[in-house]
Parts: structure tokens; sequence; C-alpha cells
């Protein structure tokens, strides 16, 4: 059996930390040659962190990521071969992967096809390569692509499967949303089995400010089966036999692509290596099944939470706890991404704080371990109202006499951050609230990081639950009770807001499906509450757009992927 050992290093990589980038490319590559493996391919732009954005149009930070480029080739003398996501600068900026060898950078692909949507701007900042060769390593013909590149059914993976690649190496920086591993993986598997062509997928894992990497790497055989799956949420170096002899009998046996062989320009490969002298000793592929997604996401949050407050600088946070949900989910996040003693809970209850919510807030706090504050804010409330009085006379109290608990809150916690050095708020509004403007500028809504910003209220109670599962911590009582902000007597969410489990779907089909009112009325929801919830959407895009970065987790998330204009008198139909 003729194999080549593929090394894929799924790695958390930081945005301009070149040499702390470095030393995790060699640190695998490093591992990789212990394990015998024939070459060892890293994510997309791993030499720079994915996404640099702007720094792009930096010519230092080009120049940096040129050098560290080359010294990482020097450095990696007597390794495998390495191919490794990287910045190319030849007239324009283009991305790129780096096959490297011996000492030297030996060749250069040049990405194809670069995304525009949603929240990448590749257009924005680099040239498309058009270029697509192919590379001899251990006796195999070996194509590399870069993310994007796969996703288009005739896309360079065509070119180089016809051009005689045995295995083609893609490379990525894709981020995640719940649901986009299984359709990953489908889309992967039939891009292999419509050119006969292994494809080892290796991607990037970790925060990256709203974004969550998840890793899922992985390697596909030519029929499009999976071969091995990388772990979820998790750096990993997983090592594969790909074999060959299976993959080009495949080929021998497919009429289709011996025709259009025949049509396209023959190509010579470029050599990195030739067949390893000693045979390998066959190892079984890492078997893992895929993984569930309310888990996932949950991983995806705490991941998310701990790389922005560690990569970020941060040593701690707060959360305010109010006894409800929301907070309690954040803090449990918190605790599962930092360990408990970086975490300080606050509770401030007011003169509208139930005696259970006060309760819960420290039955939470109790079980995940975390110091409690307590700071009763009725003196500040009723010395703010008594301030406010003249100019309140004569109305009815409402919405302004309530937001003023939530923005004393806010200074508060504010406050004790202040005083802490390197220590970061953690907010706890979600996205069913953030959509429908349910939630209190400079209240709430004031702090550094918003976990569950893209997470709806349904959503939260499904995690919330899940979250139990693997120790009780979230106490029964936060997630069974009527949801209510407490800033009147007797209030109830549903006072302001209709059921989540109706708003939800139409937040859904309205903002992440971009569908317009008839349609989404003909799934059957009212057609007075849908104009409601479309109009509490619209109207309250200059509250998201002050609103601290959150983890994305949705295919549509407020800020980075949904863009609209805060002056517009366009209200759908």
């Amino acid at each position: 059996m003729r194999t080549l050992r593929v090394a894929l290093a799924q790695l958390n990589t930081t945005v301009g930390d070149f040499d702390g980038n470095r030393e995790r490319i060699l640190a695998a590559a490093r591992r990789a040659a212990g394990e015998d493996a024939d070459l060892v391919a890293f994510p997309e732009l791993a030499v720079t962190g994915y996404p640099p954005e702007d720094l792009l149009l930096r010519g230092a930070f080009i120049d940096d990521a040129h050098d560290s480029l080359q010294r990482l080739a020097v450095e990696a003398r007597g390794l495998p071969p390495l191919i490794v996501g990287c910045l190319d600068f030849h007239h324009h900026l283009y991305n790129a992967a780096a096959v490297i060898h011996d000492g030297r950078v030996l060749a250069i692909y040049r990405k194809q096809e670069l995304p525009n949507y949603g929240v990448f701007d590749e257009e924005r900042y680099f040239q498309r390569g058009h270029d697509s060769p192919v590379f001899t390593i251990a006796g195999a013909t070996v194509g590399v692509t870069i993310c994007e590149d796969i996703w288009y059914p005739t896309g360079p993976l065509t070119a180089q499967a016809l051009a005689g690649a045995d295995l083609v190496v893609n490379i990525n920086a894709s981020p995640f949303h719940a649901g986009k591993t299984r359709d990953r993986e489908r889309m992967i598997a039939t891009r292999a089995a419509d050119s006969t062509v292994a494809v080892a997928y290796v991607n990037q894992v970790g925060g990256q400010d709203e974004l969550v990497f998840d890793g899922n790497s992985l390697v596909i055989g030519p029929e499009g089966e999976v071969i091995a799956r990388g772990a979820s949420m998790a750096e990993e170096l997983l090592v594969v036999d790909v074999d060959v002899e299976q993959v080009r009998q495949r080929q021998l046996h497919e009429s289709r692509l011996r025709r259009h062989r025949a049509h396209g320009a023959a190509r010579e490969p470029v050599f990195v290596t030739g067949e390893r002298g000693t045979p390998l000793t066959p190892r079984p592929a890492p078997q893992r099944a895929a993984a569930d997604v309310t888990e996932e996401t949950y991983r995806a949050l705490v991941l998310g939470t701990r790389d922005y407050v560690e990569k970020t600088g941060f040593e701690s946070v707060f959360v305010a706890v109010s006894g409800g949900i929301d907070s309690a989910l954040v803090a449990t996040v918190a605790v599962d991404a930092l360990g408990p003693e970086r975490v300080t809970a606050v509770a401030m209850p007011s003169r509208y704080s139930s005696e259970g919510s006060i309760a819960d807030a420290g039955d939470l706090a109790q079980r995940l371990g975390v110091r409690l504050v307590t700071l009763a804010i009725e003196p500040m409330h009723a010395a703010g109202l008594e301030i406010l009085d003249r100019e309140f006379a004569g109305t009815e109290p409402g919405t302004a006499e309530e937001n003023l608990q939530s923005r004393i809150r806010g200074m508060l916690i504010m406050a004790l951050s202040n005083k802490r050095a390197r220590s970061l708020v953690l907010t706890t509004g979600n996205k069913s609230e953030y959509a429908c403007g349910y939630a209190t500028l400079y209240g709430d809504m004031a702090g550094g990081f918003a976990v569950i910003k893209d997470v709806p209220k349904t959503l939260v109670w499904r995690l919330s639950r899940y979250r139990n599962t693997l120790g009780e911590v979230i106490p029964v009582s936060s997630i069974e009770k009527p949801p209510s902000a407490e800033l009147r007597p007797g209030q109830l969410d549903t006072d302001s807001l209709p059921p989540y489990e109706t708003l939800d779907p139409i937040i859904e089909a309205y903002v992440e499906d971009d569908l317009p009112i008839a349609s989404i009325v003909a799934r059957g929801f009212d057609e007075a509450v849908v104009r409601r919830v479309v109009d509490l959407v619209n109207r309250n895009e200059y509250k998201r757009r002050q609103s601290p970065p959150g983890v994305k987790i949705s295919p549509r998330a407020f800020g980075r992927d949904r863009r609209l204009p805060l002056a517009t008198r366009y209200r759908g139909s």
C-alpha cells in the first residue's frame, strides 16, 4: 500500500503575534516529525493570524509577515514539508499558502476565490490568484487550495485533480455558526467525490474578536467517505494515513475523469520530496463522531469568551447577576472559560427585585464558586428619582423611571471594572432583546463583551439545560420562572414582547433570512405581531450599533454580518 502520512495542525493563532504564531507552527511541525508525517498543513494566514483586517493596509505589517515567513522556513529546516497560510506581495497583495522545505520557501499558491460577503471583506485587500500548481511530496501528487476555493464546484480543486492530484490540501480560517459543521462536511465530501480525489481540510480554531473558528479538520476519501475528523473547539494535530494507491485505483476506474484530463493541459508537478526510504507502519485513522450542535454552540461561547479576554490582555471579568436565566448563562460561560477565581458576580437588587431572584443570584454564585458582591441600588434610585422629580412632574411613570435602575447598575459595575486593573464587564443581553431594543443603552448594554448577543432567548434556555447535564450549576428556578426585567411591580417580558417561542422565529426570518412581512405571515404568524416585531427591529438599529462585540454563533449576527443604515425611511413590506 502506498501511503501518504498527513498531519493537519489546527492551531489557535492570534492576529499580529508573529513570534507566537511561528512558535506554534514549529512546535506542531516538530510533533508531526515525531509521528513520521510526510507533510504538515496549517490554517489560512497562520503566519499573521486571521482576519488581520485593515492591518493589511500597512506596509510595515506586510513586511513583518514576510520576514516571519522567511524565518519560519529557516527554522523549519530538517522538518517535513510545511504548507502554511501566509501573505504574498508581488505588485499586489495575495492571500497565499507557502510550501516550505529544506530551509526555503519552494513555492507559493495564491487564493483564487475571495469571499466578500457576511464577515468577509477579502476583495478589500487581496488580488485573486490564477495558477493551480501541484506538488510531488513523498511520491504523491498534492494540490494546495485555500478555504473559499473549495466551495466552488469548478474551482482550483478540480483543476488540480485533472492535473493528477491524489490529495488536495485545503487550508482554512472558516468561522463557526451553529449547524455549519454538518454543511461544511457535506460540501467537502461532494467535492472529493466529484473530482475523485482525497481532501485534507485543516481549519483554524479559537476566538478572534467576534468570530470563533471551530477546527473540525477533516480527511475525506475519493468517494466522499470521512476518513478522520479533528476535534471541535480545541487545538489538535490530526495525523492521518491517506491510501494513495486507493485514490489512484479509484481514478483509473473513473472514465469521466480520463475524458476531462484528455482535454486539459498537462502539468509537471513541482518537486518537494521523493518517496520515503522505509515504509510506514500503518496506523488507524482517528475516529470521532460529529459534534452535537447544542454542545458545540455552548463550547463556541466558552472559547470565544476565553480568547477575547486573554487575547485582549484582560485578567478578570465582572458579571451582573439578577437571578434570571441570561445572567446565569453568561456567568456560567465565564467560569467555564476563565475559572471561578477570575470571575466576580455582582448583584444589584432594587425595590422591585423579588426575594426569589435575589436568592437565585446567591445560589448561582455559590454553585459556580465565584465571589458575590451585593450593591443595593435603592439609595441611588431614590436619589435619582428625587433629582428628576421636577422635570418628570405631571407625567405617568414609565420607561424612563424603569431604565434609571438599569443605568445605575451599569454605572456601578463599570466603576468596579475601572477600579480593578485589567478587568472587563461581560454584558448579559440576548439576541431577542437586542433585536427588539429590549435592552437599555448605558445600562445593561454597558460593558466590554456581550457573550450572548447572538443567542436568541429560546436558545438561552436550551444551552442552560445542556450545561446542567454536565453538572447542575444554573438554578432550575432561573430556567423555569417567567422572564422579567423586574423594573416595576409584577413586570414580565411578555408585557412588552410576544412570547419568545413566537418572537424568535420571526426575528430569524426577518434578520437572518431577510424575508418580507408577507412571507413571514405566510408561515402562520399573526400579521399584526409580525409588523410590530419588524418595526421594533428597524427602530433599534441605533442601539445595536453602540453595543459591545460578542460571540457570533448564527449565520447572520448583528454587526459584522448585518449592516444597515441608521437613517432610513424604508420599513419593509
